[in-house]
């Protein structure tokens, strides 16, 4: 069956691929198992689900028109049981044997001829109870699309039906040159907002080219959180973004370098993914950029300042400024990002340095074949050069938080995990 155009910047995400930078979303998911599991019943299972899911099918096609293009295809090789695999853990050799084995996991990258996914269950955890390890190409979906495609492993989940694309009203030839001058505009003011944020390439969080990651999971208790955000305003987003920019400073004073007076520049992705028939599409993201307040020491005061930089960012919207770099992204031929997207992105260092991102989940309880869904840490791509970036879920009671780091320039990520913790637990204390 033949599948839709990539857009432009589901290109680009295919050409930043590389071997250090490999371009996957990942999540690592726990269950709580009700008896013992059968791993060969269970990897059947979730090959079954996978098979009826389309996209999960479906390879990108290089085209010839428009040049540099790509499209969905299905791959006429496919089996949805190569893409399932099954891992037992030892906990001889390791103090975190989930953790250690995700990181090897997650550096290796996918085979961009194949249909761009991969699912690992793992047994051996504690009390019998068993994980998920999900990758999925960034170039497939965004993280609040990925959520439609994943769901679709899970039991009784329905996803919406892909709505049949409205049909436009006619334009007048000057409604049309309206839309196109506006277009030509918006364009040439996220391209000038991005010429004055970039910055020197001088950003302590910085890393050297590596195949290696290392991954952290950390957990935060909802209603605290909410507590936080009672006593001193915001979104618990905006609360989330305070405690990560405490755990951070920590993180750099425990590198031993400066904190004080000093932002990290946070990129955070902004979905503007429509409802329904939009859920099961490709990219469609913008961004903010927030500069995140390290060099703070007070906890409520870097609250203060987050709140306010997000304030600001909503008010101007999602299609405006730097931080919307990725609606830019979208507007350029794809023949130009299979020239040039690899040497730009390279230069993302000088306009951010990490990416935070948040993966929208449901409130109701899910659960595969029974168990119930215990943890859910999602991993974000490290753009080049970065050593660190940063996922967020929030599930039923708690907030998930996964890191991933580049292994060359954070050997151990558990001190930036203690660290977030610690952060949490100062600005509750505030309250």
């Amino acid at each position: 069956m033949a599948g839709s155009q990539l857009s432009a910047l589901d290109v680009a995400f295919l050409c930043l691929e590389s071997e250090t930078t490999p371009m996957h979303m990942g999540a690592v998911v726990t269950f709580t198992a009700r008896g013992p599991v059968d791993p060969a019943a269970l990897t059947a299972l979730l090959a079954q689900r996978a098979a009826r899911l389309p996209k999960l099918r479906q390879r990108a096609r290089a085209e010839l028109f428009p040049p540099g293009s790509a499209s969905w295809s299905d791959d006429p090789g496919f089996v949805a049981a190569d893409h399932v695999h099954h891992v037992v853990l030892s906990s001889l050799y390791e103090p975190d044997p989930l953790a250690a084995y995700a990181s090897r996991w997650i550096a290796e990258p996918l085979d961009t001829t194949r249909p761009l996914w991969d699912l690992t269950l793992v047994t051996g955890l504690p009390d019998g109870n068993f994980a998920l390890l999900l990758k999925l190409h960034h170039a497939l979906t965004d993280g609040a699309g990925a959520y439609a495609v994943a769901a679709g492993l899970l039991d009784g989940v329905k996803l919406p039906d892909r709505a049949p694309a409205p049909i436009p009203a006619p334009r007048s030839t000057l409604d049309t040159v309206k839309g196109a001058l506006g277009t030509v505009r918006d364009q040439a003011g996220i391209a000038s907002s991005l010429v004055r944020a970039a910055r020197p390439p001088l950003s302590p969080v910085s890393a050297p080219p590596s195949a290696e990651r290392r991954l952290g999971f950390a957990r935060l208790p909802l209603s605290e959180l909410r507590r936080v955000r009672r006593a001193h305003g915001g979104t618990t987003n905006d609360v989330v973004l305070a405690v990560l920019s405490g755990a951070l400073r920590e993180w750099l004073v425990n590198r031993g370098q400066r904190a004080d007076g000093r932002t990290l520049r946070a990129l955070i992705p902004v979905s503007v993914r429509g409802r329904a028939g939009a859920q099961l599409g490709g990219n469609k993201l913008s961004g903010y950029l927030c500069d995140l307040p390290v060099g703070d020491d007070d906890p409520v005061e870097r609250l203060r300042v987050v709140r306010r930089a997000m304030t600001r960012n909503k008010a101007a919207g999602p299609s405006r400024g730097a931080g919307a770099l990725p609606l830019l992204a979208d507007r350029v031929p794809p023949l130009l990002h299979r020239l040039g997207t690899r040497t730009a992105g390279r230069a993302a260092p000088m306009l951010f340095d990490l990416v935070i991102t948040t993966v929208p989940l449901p409130p109701a309880r899910l659960s595969l074949d029974g168990a119930r869904l215990a943890e859910v840490y999602p991993f974000v791509p490290l753009a080049p050069r970065h050593a660190v970036g940063i996922a967020v879920a929030t599930y039923r009671d708690s907030v998930h938080i996964g890191l991933q780091a580049n292994g060359a320039a954070v050997p151990d990520v558990g001190s930036l995990r203690d660290a977030v913790l610690k952060s949490a637990a100062r600005l509750l204390d505030a309250c």
